[in-house]
């Protein structure tokens, strides 16, 4: 493993405007000046945190898809964030990892959030994703689902980087502040949670409050209230040596979801 560069982006998010959005987020990146290896962004970035489904679902070979395809290649990282895409009848909340090659990985929501009626509109998914980079074994999830402790539990070490990008509304943003920590320090995993800012087409604010906070819940990064786009590192040594010191995932008590 080595030290992994990440880039966050927390931005303001059109709403419902992808050929905006896309346009802003490409003006945005185009200013950082360091090579990086990672560039998350929030929940549905091209849209904003919608449920007109219809009007903007993509399809999986859409502009979206190609826009994420040509700045991973342009920028020589992989980029994730989610986006509404549709197959068939269905819709999906859905997070891309995508390589500089072009390849790419996806994760569909499992937790839909039914306070805004989201499992009215998209379809959950059932799997978890585990991805590499750079020996980093990650998993990324989509904002609800950091509530959801078992769905994200660290079995046997198989992440080492836990990443949620959201759409996280100021008016909960105390649960955001404390969920984050309390996953990193559960799981022995670093942790980093990507929100958007700026009030969204429903008048809801969203303080941003993006972070990433290591495995003993010491803040690496912190950002309320304002955009932002930060390049930092987490340090390989410094996980490992979390666990060798306190082994306490092998003492964890096994069980199955369903």
């Amino acid at each position: 493993m080595n030290n992994l560069k990440i880039t966050t982006y927390q931005g303001y998010l059109f709403w419902e405007n992808i050929d905006k959005n896309l346009q802003n987020i490409s003006l945005r990146l185009s200013g950082v000046r360091t090579s990086t290896d990672l560039v998350i962004l929030p929940e549905m970035f091209n849209t904003g945190f919608t449920m007109n489904a219809e009007k903007l679902a993509e399809p999986m070979d859409g502009k979206s898809m190609q826009w994420m395809k040509d700045t991973a290649q342009k920028m020589n990282c992989v980029v994730t964030g989610s986006l509404i895409i549709s197959e068939g009848e269905k819709y999906y909340n859905r997070l891309i990892w995508m390589r500089p090659d072009g390849t790419y990985e996806h994760y569909d929501k499992r937790h839909l959030f039914a306070l805004g009626k989201e499992d009215e509109k998209y379809t959950a998914g059932d799997k978890k994703l585990i991805v590499e980079l750079l020996g980093w074994k990650i998993c990324p999830v989509i904002c609800y689902d950091l509530r959801f402790p078992v769905w994200l539990r660290n079995v046997n070490a198989e992440y080492d980087l836990m990443i949620i990008v959201a759409n996280w509304p100021e008016r909960r943003s105390l649960h955001w502040r404390t969920l984050i920590p309390a996953r990193a320090v559960e799981n022995q995993a670093y942790v980093i949670g990507v929100n958007r800012f700026g009030y969204d087409g429903n008048e809801v604010y969203h303080s941003g409050d993006s972070m990433c906070i290591d495995p003993n819940g010491k803040v690496i990064y912190y950002k309320p209230n304002e955009e932002d786009i930060y390049t930092f590192s987490i340090n390989a040594e410094e996980l490992l040596k979390t666990r060798r010191a306190l082994p306490f995932l092998k003492d964890a008590d096994s069980f199955n979801i369903e």
